[in-house]
């Protein structure tokens, strides 16, 4: 056998041959090769769809398609049809196969033309059916995106990070290390690099041997040893101050150039503008472009040189300025551009020239004065523009402001003889005259302007400051009638804005007359009291009492029946106004409305407040002889007695009333006074008199049950809680003060049981459900306090007490979170911004604190918490003047509700203090938030 024939049978056979589909090399051997996306494809099923997002890439077609040789691989081949591709693909296509081409191609279409609608429907029915049993991806992730359009950006941001899964190594890598390289390894590297066209002597030896052993000596041409490159920048600084030295040599003791600041200002030279350079030059292009198109086009020269003033260009554009005025020299914008543009005599020559081209520019004159930096030359300018343009108002007041007051009025006349239809120049004038001088230029300007109403105002207020108080009245209603007969329309919110606006100059008379004057008008007779009502409230908002206090005045005469209109005026004389204007007008009130037993009170307490008791007994008594056995009447007369020491006549009150007029409040307040005395014992004689007559009247079997309570019978406590809750099961206090009872004698269980008991006969109690949280903390209990909260957030979703409660049993961190929610279910509760206020405290925001504080503290002032908690900041956080405030605002606001509050001012020890002195003590007793 021969070499040739063994060597072929070794050879094998697949050899030479393309790897079949699928195959990887080595993985018999265990090696495993990468995938890619290419390998395995899209993200779909094999028999997928496809949605047609993607289309395949465009083949380019080679030139030389006759070169291509024909793919004759097994994958093309098919048993039928052969190999794959045209088989007459390199003959000639002629006009005989274009004309077959043809006729197959109209076959087809008509063939495909048949069923084409079925067919396409029945196929669209399938994909469809298909998408419904096999949804793409995307299909099963859209709830979802479309849920994302919810979350909040705190919500967002409070998603917790992705946790790094890399190694130790990977997440701690070394920190690569740079070494400082020496100047002569800098300069043999640069030797290598380069090329050279010589040997050196020792080269020709091959560098085996080094024939001259150290004793060749290089030449002078040829610079020996290494680079010293700081050498180098040496003398290159050297030299660099060499050149400055011969620069700034001083001529005749001048010095040319300050060497230190040469660099300084070499940098400011550098243009300022920070765009791209591309940019600055197409719109140079461009802006050229319409400067050649139409020269004539004034904003085209200022924009070019507005462009090269950015560009730090400013020669340049003071240039194309000046040409622009050439080109335009009946532009004021362009003379203007070009005097702002040039410098100091330069800018007083360019606008010269410009009042020569164009002497009726109102702006081209007030330009020139202002270029002017002495006195007279400004007054000089304005004379000169004035002579041009004796028509200017712009000009006569730009000139009058620089004169003093004498020559201003004298202006100010020549002013009006040449712009008589000026409102401003008139009354310009009429201030600086005497009253009657004054009076002639008014009555001048109304001859001139007769449809302007500030004439008319300035009138009233000259005759107000002059004590001609009758002809106010007269000249604003002349005013009105002399613009109706004008043709001028009555804007009464316009009048209404000019009364405010002479309250704030101090004409009080005028301001009190235009409101009676134009109160009424366009307004319809069914809405005039809540129309009134609105003025009045805006006026006062815009702190102009007096009007506000004249609308008000106006509306009892039109309504003086109506007791919510003097309740208003009364509210409004007590916040703003003083003791007496409120006590006048509370005495017109009860003569117009004697039943309003309110307006009594107010008034006797107003005179208490001020020390006169007599006073208010008077007027208590008159309140009698107006509405007999009135309770409220009674209770103000027996506090009025109590609060001054006359317990005496507080009980005969007191007795009087239980026998003329017997009220669960009058038993209530009788069994009240004898327990603030100590008379523990009439207390409970009363007690048992009252609950015999009014059994649902929850308060009295609250006061029986702590008075036991206070004396210690905790068993009587009880048995009173519990008729009380027989006869009034629905009072929700009476189930607390029970379950407290029991808690607090360690019957936990017990009181666990009376708050459900309670939450079963007095569903969606928020008030029960935050007991029984509470109790649970109180206790220890956490989860289980979690788990009622969660419970009573279903109950009572918008319980501003039970969202106050979660913020601060939740984490410090999920704490703003819970606070969010909490103002987007109660946004207007007073407890929940309590509850964001002492957050933003614990965080130590303070100024963000005290403006929820002021929120909280202003969206319910009844609350006594709010005030006691924002006074207890101020303390710790304020000043004197701040804590100052808080005290006079709850002073006035007289809180008397709170949880903290209550529990403070109910107490029997504090019965007869006020408002200011418990608010101190509320604040001792609340802890600090954390």
């Amino acid at each position: 056998m021969s070499a040739q024939s063994l060597i072929n049978k070794k050879k094998k056979s697949f050899l030479g041959l393309p790897a079949p589909l699928g195959y990887v090399p080595g993985l018999g051997r265990g090696a495993t090769g990468f995938t890619t996306r290419s390998d395995i494809g899209p993200a779909r099923d094999a028999d997928d769809i496809s949605d047609d997002r993607h289309a395949p890439p465009i083949k380019k077609k080679r030139d030389n398609d006759d070169d291509d040789e024909e793919d004759l691989n097994d994958a093309n081949y098919d048993e039928f049809a052969g190999y794959g591709g045209s088989l007459c693909n390199k003959d000639p296509y002629e006009k005989d196969d274009e004309e077959a081409d043809a006729i197959y191609e109209a076959i087809d279409k008509r063939m495909d033309e048949k069923r084409k609608e079925r067919r396409e429907k029945r196929l669209k029915e399938e994909i469809e059916k298909f998408r419904q049993e096999r949804p793409k991806i995307q299909q099963q992730f859209s709830d979802l995106k479309r849920d994302l359009a919810e979350v909040s950006y705190d919500d967002w941001m409070n998603v917790p990070e992705v946790g790094d899964v890399r190694n130790k190594h990977q997440r701690n890598p070394k920190k690569e290390k740079y070494t400082p390289v020496p100047d002569s390894l800098l300069a043999r590297a640069a030797a290598q690099t380069g090329t050279s066209t010589s040997l050196d002597a020792r080269e020709q030896f091959g560098g085996l041997t080094t024939p001259y052993g150290g004793a060749l000596t290089p030449g002078f041409a040829t610079p020996g040893g290494d680079i010293d490159m700081q050498k180098i920048g040496e003398a290159r600084n050297t030299l660099m101050g060499i050149k400055l030295e011969q620069v700034s040599d001083s001529v005749s003791g001048q010095t040319v150039v300050d060497p230190k600041g040469y660099l300084t200002d070499l940098q400011s030279m550098l243009p300022s503008h920070g765009g791209d350079i591309n940019d600055v030059k197409k719109a140079r292009l461009l802006l050229k472009s319409v400067r050649e198109t139409n020269p004539k086009h004034p904003p085209a020269w200022i924009a070019s040189a507005r462009l090269e003033e950015v560009t730090g260009k400013l020669q340049a554009a003071r240039n194309l300025i000046m040409k622009g005025c050439e080109e335009c020299p009946k532009s004021e914008d362009v003379w203007l551009e070009a005097a702002r543009l040039m410098p100091g005599d330069q800018g007083k020559a360019v606008i010269a020239q410009a009042v020569r081209h164009i002497p009726q520019s109102v702006r081209v004159w007030i330009k020139a004065a202002d270029i002017e930096t002495e006195l007279k030359a400004k007054k000089r300018v304005f004379r000169k523009a004035l002579e041009q343009l004796p028509n200017s108002v712009r000009l006569w007041k730009a000139a009058v402001e620089l004169e003093n007051e004498e020559d201003a009025r004298i202006m100010l006349s020549r002013a009006v003889e040449c712009c008589p239809t000026s409102c401003e120049l008139w009354l310009a004038l009429a201030r600086l005259e005497t009253y009657e001088n004054a009076r002639k230029v008014l009555n001048k300007a109304r001859e001139n302007i007769p449809t302007d109403r500030q004439i008319w105002i300035t009138a009233a207020k000259l005759e107000e400051a002059n004590g001609n108080m009758h002809m106010v009245e007269k000249i604003v209603e002349r005013a009105l009638s002399s613009l109706r007969a004008n043709m001028v329309e009555i804007n009464r919110d316009q009048w209404i804005k000019d009364a405010e606006d002479c309250e704030k100059s101090g004409s009080i008379f005028t301001c009190q007359a235009i409101i009676r004057a134009v109160i009424g008008i366009g307004v319809e007779e069914e809405d005039r009291k809540h129309t009134w009502m609105n003025d009045a409230e805006a006026c006062a908002q815009h702190d102009a009492y007096e009007c506000a206090r004249a609308i008000y005045a106006h509306a009892l005469t039109m309504f003086a029946s109506k007791k919510s209109i003097w309740l208003r005026a009364a509210y409004f004389e007590k916040n703003h106004g003083t003791r007496e204007s409120l006590e006048a007008l509370l005495q017109r009130a009860v003569a117009h409305c004697p039943k309003a037993e309110v307006l009594w009170l107010m008034g006797a307490k107003s005179k208490w407040l001020a020390g006169d008791v007599p006073a208010a007994r008077s007027i208590l008594a008159l309140a009698f002889q107006a509405n007999p056995n009135s309770e409220e009447i009674w209770l103000a007369a027996i506090k009025l007695e109590s609060e001054n020491n006359e317990f005496d006549r507080a009980r005969r009150l007191l007795q009087k009333a239980r026998n003329s007029a017997p009220t669960a409040r009058v038993m209530m307040k009788s069994v009240k006074l004898e327990w603030c005395l100590r008379e523990i014992e009439n207390a409970k004689i009363l007690l048992d008199e009252a609950v015999k007559h009014y059994p649902d009247f929850p308060k009295l079997w609250m006061m029986k049950g702590q008075i036991e309570e206070q004396e210690g019978h905790m068993a009587e406590a009880r048995e009173a809680y519990n008729q009380g809750l027989k006869k009034c099961p629905t009072s929700i206090w009476l189930w607390l003060l029970l379950s407290r009872l029991e808690e607090n004698s360690g019957q936990l269980t017990k009181a666990r049981s009376i708050l459900e008991k309670a939450r079963l006969k007095n569903t969606h109690a928020p008030e029960l459900w935050l007991e029984a949280v509470r109790v649970e903390n109180r206790a220890g209990l956490k989860n289980i306090a979690q788990t009622l909260m969660a419970k009573a957030m279903q109950d009572c979703p918008n319980a501003g007490i039970l969202w106050a409660e979660a913020i601060f049993m939740e984490p410090r961190p999920q704490r703003k979170t819970k606070s969010v929610d909490a103002l987007k279910k109660c946004e207007h509760d007073p407890h929940v911004l309590l509850a964001v206020s002492k957050l933003f405290w614990t965080e130590r925001k303070l100024v963000k604190a005290r403006e929820w504080f002021q929120r909280s503290v202003k969206i319910d002032p009844d609350l006594g918490d709010s005030w006691a908690y924002y006074y207890k900041f101020e303390m710790m956080h304020g000043t004197e003047e701040q804590q100052e405030a808080i005290r006079r605002l709850c002073a006035n606001a007289e809180p008397h509700h709170g949880e903290n509050w209550c529990r403070i001012s109910k107490d029997i020890a504090n019965w007869r203090l006020r408002t200011e002195e418990l608010l101190p003590l509320v604040a001792d007793s609340l802890p600090v938030p954390v």
